[in-house]
């Protein structure tokens, strides 16, 4: 599917050039394990929300973004000012796409959750008003618009998790851009390093104050009886999230396991 994208560098004033932290937090700790090096790379600056109200904006073309696994689309407004949005699936270079409160039901095109019929297919969702989508954002993701609530939408995000939003949040209409990337197959280890993911060991093959798999005889799958952490607590089908955390009610019924 990449032969559907423009073979034009990308646009040179959305582009900047980030830090690397290869895993590390702020205090330079190393929280995620296994990541470094990978090949150089320039951060293009998609914007999720919706910059320009009730104005048609042109889709110039259409790009690779090494930063996610979705594509971009570089779209102009007729003040010639650029912006990459994430990319619909089957959108083309020379289509029109806008953002309005209440838009045509167009793939592409972003409008309030509210005015979007049951049934219909979204991607990019805001939580909050003028936020900014956060939800559905990943290579080939859909949520599925299910129907009104007082001033909410239900919503049935890719996990099977339904959620309540607030209409004034816009969502863009479709499904996310290259749906075939869960397919993709790397075949070996240099493409993995380009990528930035470093060697890693198995947890099963360490000691048990290394890994809550670590230990027993042979080739035991997990050590112990249940795996713990350093801690001692049980470390496996173990629920992290807060009991009480506020945005719990707006969750109408959880993901399957």
């Amino acid at each position: 599917m990449k032969s559907i994208l423009t073979k034009q560098g990308p646009e040179k004033k959305l582009l900047v050039s980030l830090k690397r932290w290869a895993g590390r937090n702020s205090t330079g700790t190393i929280t995620i394990r296994h990541r470094g090096a990978g090949a150089r790379r320039l951060y293009r600056l998609v914007d999720f929300g919706q910059p320009k109200l009730d104005v048609k904006a042109k889709v110039m073309t259409l790009e690779y973004d090494p930063y996610r696994s979705a594509f971009i689309a570089l779209v102009e407004y007729p003040d010639k000012e650029r912006k990459y949005i994430l990319a619909p699936k089957d959108l083309k270079a020379g289509d029109e796409i806008i953002f309005s409160e209440n838009a045509e039901i167009k793939s592409g095109n972003r409008l309030k959750i509210k005015n979007i019929p049951v049934g219909t297919m979204v991607f990019n969702i805001e939580l909050e008003p003028g936020q900014g989508g956060i939800l559905v954002k990943g290579a080939g993701t859909a949520a599925k618009v299910q129907g009104s609530e007082n001033k909410f939408v239900q919503v049935e995000l890719p996990s099977k998790e339904t959620r309540l939003i607030l209409g004034e949040c816009f969502a863009t209409i479709g499904q996310v851009s290259h749906q075939e990337h869960r397919f993709e197959i790397i075949g070996k280890a240099g493409p993995k390093r380009h990528r930035g993911w470093r060697p890693t060991v198995r947890g099963s093959a360490m000691n048990p104050p290394d890994h809550p798999h670590g230990g027993g005889e042979g080739k035991t799958p997990i050590g112990m009886k249940h795996p713990k952490t350093p801690w001692g607590k049980h470390a496996r089908g173990v629920k992290t999230r807060n009991k009480n955390k506020w945005t719990n009610k707006m969750i109408v019924k959880r993901r399957g396991r």
